[in-house]
């Protein structure tokens, strides 16, 4: 039982590879974490499994009797569950979900970020476009490989299947799909993947193989992650306010806990920025 003069909000994070380590979770606890300092809330992070989220609803942490509201950090598009969660009248806000659903929500706008990668190496003269998608049981995955088919589509561009492969916002998963591309007869002269993870083992793939980035592969990934400082050549990827989206998500569950939030359903659609860097390069004519 809640014994805090404090606010307690449960950060629910899926289980995965490396979960806790991931960019994108820190990210969020990072963003998360300052404003629920800031506003005296206690945060506990609760850890589910990926695929099955019986506990959302019997787990004794998540309860209004231990805690005031949930912050989803995905969901997995587990709508089913989570409007479950709804019926039990504990406030929630999830992230990285744009929900059409009376829900609140706070979302990156995956798609067109897409969109606006995959353009910029059609800008470049590129034709024959690969993607290493993410996983796709989330809607940033769903959303990341919908806008690449889109760009190619409005591009006039034909959707070649064997260009399109399942990375998992994973490294093995990833370099398995890079060299899967790579070893294709007609293979292509960019790749979008959707992740700098996944991207940076693509551009590893790559030099294996003897080819050049970006003179013969062009690669773009989507993250911004700290980890490029590290990549002796420049990615270009698109930056994505991950720590911004925890804030606001612990700003905006606060103002409804408290009943201040001036309309709810509360739905924010967060841009992004492509960053231009030295990993692409325009199609010798």
């Amino acid at each position: 039982m809640k014994t805090s003069l404090h606010h307690v909000f449960a950060l629910v994070v899926r289980r995965f590879e490396d979960a806790l380590h991931s960019f994108y979770v820190s990210e969020v606890i990072k963003g998360a974490s300052l404003a629920a300092s800031r506003l005296k809330i206690d945060l506990l992070v609760h850890v589910t499994e990926k695929k099955v989220h019986v506990d959302w609803l019997n787990s004794p942490t998540l309860n209004l009797e231990y805690v005031d509201g949930i912050l989803f950090a995905d969901i997995d598009c587990d709508v089913k569950t989570l409007k479950k969660v709804l019926d039990k009248k504990i406030p929630c806000l999830v992230m990285n979900n744009y929900l059409k659903d009376p829900i609140n929500c706070i979302s990156i706008d995956n798609k067109n970020a897409a969109v606006e990668a995959v353009e910029y190496l059609i800008n470049l003269g590129h034709t024959k476009i690969a993607t290493i998608s993410g996983d796709l049981s989330t809607q940033a995955g769903k959303d990341r490989l919908e806008g690449y088919k889109v760009a190619l589509t409005q591009n006039k561009i034909p959707i070649n299947l064997n260009y399109i492969r399942t990375g998992n916002f994973l490294r093995t998963p990833a370099h398995q799909a890079a060299e899967t591309l790579l070893s294709l007869t007609d293979r292509p002269t960019a790749i979008f993947a959707a992740s700098d993870i996944m991207a940076l083992e693509a551009i590893s793939v790559a030099g294996k193989k003897n080819i050049k980035v970006p003179e013969q592969l062009s690669v773009i990934g989507f993250d911004d992650n700290p980890i490029l400082s590290y990549s002796a050549l420049g990615l270009t990827t698109v930056r994505q306010p991950i720590t911004e989206m925890g804030r606001l998500a612990v700003e905006n569950l606060y103002q409804i806990v408290n009943k201040k939030a001036k309309q709810v359903p509360i739905k924010v659609l967060l841009p992004t920025k492509l960053i231009k860097r030295e990993s692409c390069k325009e199609v010798k004519k």
